[in-house]
């Protein structure tokens, strides 16, 4: 059966990542994970790439705090191409994409946000629910464009927040709602893939 190449690109702990390499390792994600890219040095995530037997890089992302400079955006296109991925799933990379990546993978990039968009969109979702006052939030798996939280959204998976909750409760169960959602996801994009090359 033929395997839906994937890029990871993270820029932190990696927990989304983990739980995709998991659902792949114990195949009932249909899917190969070909290269797991960090903008940071000493991510967690590439630690989680070579515990999992991942090719792994580290991508310097110049000067810029928010998106990557021109040519590294040019160079991790080389690499994701060089590596054969179809889809690159995002896993907690804070930097904003560009046309090089965007061009290069139209439709075949996508991220994971902690709210329930267009709710919510930027840093530290959960804590905004909290503020809003809100009672449910939850997370959104969406096709990436040039801004932020901003694509097409694929699915949803709602968390309801309770009158206890702290944030860092409702970020914990917000990531574990997180931790399902992306691989169904990943693995409907499989499915059409396979069928795509029978």
């Amino acid at each position: 059966m033929k395997r839906l190449p994937i890029g990871i690109l993270g820029s932190g702990k990696g927990t989304n990542c983990h739980a995709i390499l998991e659902r792949i390792r114990s195949g009932e994600l249909p899917a190969e994970a070909r290269v797991v890219i960090s903008d940071v040095f000493d991510s967690p995530i590439l630690d989680i790439a070579r515990e999992f037997s991942v090719a792994n890089a580290y991508l310097p992302p110049g000067q810029f705090r928010t998106r990557l400079e021109p040519e590294a955006e040019e160079e991790l296109v080389k690499m994701l191409r060089e590596a054969g991925v179809e889809l690159v799933v995002l896993a907690g990379f804070m930097r904003v994409l560009k046309s090089p990546m965007l061009d290069a993978f139209p439709r075949r990039i996508l991220n994971i946000h902690p709210s329930l968009l267009p709710k919510f969109p930027g840093v530290e979702a959960w804590k905004q629910a909290l503020v809003g006052g809100e009672n449910v939030t939850g997370c959104t798996v969406h096709y990436v464009d040039e801004q932020v939280d901003h694509g097409q959204i694929i699915a949803k998976s709602v968390v309801p927040v309770l009158p206890e909750d702290t944030p860092e409760s409702l970020h914990a169960r917000i990531q574990t709602a997180e931790r399902k959602l992306y691989p169904t996801v990943i693995a409907e994009f499989s499915e059409k893939y396979r069928r795509a090359n029978l």
